[in-house]
Formats: structure tokens, sequence, C-alpha cells
């Protein structure tokens, strides 16, 4: 199955870096789509939020420096550098040292880019 157009000019409008994830997918637009299809199901935004709301960083931590490494792999750069920013806020901090309104800001962030892809993702991958 080949990767539809419109599918990646939506990807590369809201900031996908498509043509170097297919690179590293050594061109097979049908694997890519196949984790682009599995990433709705990936636990570690869900984590991350629950974890963000009981106020647990270091958790969300673990939760945020996964989320990095998937979507870094897709090539869903709005939220792999919005995820970058929280990880490195919550990166060897006990939950006391956390600076907790910038952290919740930068969830935010992270919340509002991956709402966008997950809606993009949807739409054109049905689940």
């Amino acid at each position: 199955m080949a990767m539809d157009e419109k599918f990646r000019q939506q990807l590369e409008e809201n900031g996908a870096d498509v043509e170097a994830t297919l690179k590293r997918f050594m061109g097979n637009d049908a694997i890519y789509l196949k984790f682009l299809g599995k990433f709705p199901g990936d636990p570690n935004y869900a984590n991350l939020g629950a974890n963000m709301e009981a106020g647990n960083y270091e958790e969300a931590y673990k939760c945020a420096h996964a989320l990095k490494g998937v979507v870094g792999n897709l090539g869903l750069t709005p939220i792999f550098e919005n995820v970058s920013v929280l990880v490195e806020e919550l990166r060897n901090k006990a939950n006391a040292d956390v600076d907790a309104a910038l952290a919740n800001e930068e969830w935010q962030k992270v919340k509002t880019v991956y709402e966008q892809f997950i809606a993009i993702i949807n739409e054109n991958i049905p689940q």
C-alpha cells in the first residue's frame, strides 16, 4: 500500500519529516504506514498524561522519554520537539524539584501537537 499524496501532504504541512523517515524505512511506504497506524495505540502518551495529572514526574519522565523515541522514529517532528523539552524539564529530578507550572505548560504543547497528528492519522488510516 502506497502512501496517499493527501496524507503525506497533511503530515508534511504539520511539520512531519516524511522524506527522512521514509529513508529510515528504506523507502517502504507500507511499513511506514503500518507503524503510523499503530501509533494511536501506543500507551506512552496516555501514561504520560496520567502521571502528569498525578504529579508523578519520575514516571512521567519515563513515559515522555519513551514517547520521544517513538515519535522520533516516525518523523513526527513537532511532537518530538515538544516532548524533548518536557523530557529535559523532568530529567533526573525528584518530584519536588520539578517546576510544575513549566512542566504542565510543556505538557499542554505536547497534547496539542499530538492530538493534531492523531486526527490526521485516524482520518487516513482506519483503525
